[in-house]
Parts: C-alpha cells; structure tokens; sequence
C-alpha cells in the first residue's frame, strides 16, 4: 500500500480573508471555489502545496494554542530568512519567535497566520 501527499486542509472564520492572507503574503496561488458568492471552500497552491481552506460554520471551537498535541505547524522553506522576516514585520503579521539558528545549516522563524495556525520559514544550507 502506498501513499502520498494529497492536500491540507484548513477551516477559518473567513475563508476569503484567510485565502487572500496566503495568497498576500506567501504567494499561493487560488485553483478554485466552491459555494458561490460566499465560498464554502477555497482552493490555493502554496508552492506546491494543495490547500483546501473551508468557511467554518457557527460554533465551531478556535484553534488550540501552540504547542499542542496533533498538527503543530505549517514549514516553508526560503532562500533568505532575514529578509523573509523582516517582509513579515513590515507587512505586520504577528511574529511568534524571531529567527533562531537550530543547529548549522538550519534557521527557523515563527509567525501567526489567519486563525491561529502558527507558519514556520524556514532556510536551510
């Protein structure tokens, strides 16, 4: 049995401001819609990455805050870190840890995307 990467999925508490936050800051690209003038699901391609981001209905629970057990973060690598951070900072997305070199060869930053879900940028080399 095989398997293979397919597709991450997220819900929001606005699916279109979300969709144009990735699309703003990280690049990603919209494939689709789903629901009409008010999408119940929007598709993007976040280099690479098949993100399906859909409108969460009334009631359901805000994200758990990191660190917390099951998916803790989002990673995407970059060619230069100190410059990714420093677009973030200008642009005003919350950063939740400044760069940190993990080990040679790795660095790593933290900022807050739309609804609490926590992005890493990463450099390595």
């Amino acid at each position: 049995m095989g398997y293979r990467y397919d597709h991450l999925h997220l819900r929001s508490r606005d699916a279109v401001a979300a969709a144009r936050f990735y699309g703003e800051v990280l690049g990603a690209r919209e494939t689709g819609r789903e629901g009409g003038e008010t999408p119940s699901r929007i598709m993007l391609d976040v280099g690479g990455l098949t993100m399906f981001i859909e409108q969460a209905p009334e009631g359901i629970a805000a994200a758990a805050v990191p660190p917390h057990r099951g998916i803790e973060h989002i990673g995407f690598r970059v060619e230069d870190i100190e410059a990714t951070v420093a677009d973030l900072a200008a642009r005003g997305v919350p950063l939740v840890s400044g760069i940190t070199d993990i080990r040679p060869g790795l660095r790593i930053a933290f900022f807050e995307g739309p609804d609490g879900v926590r992005i890493e940028v990463l450099q390595r080399g």
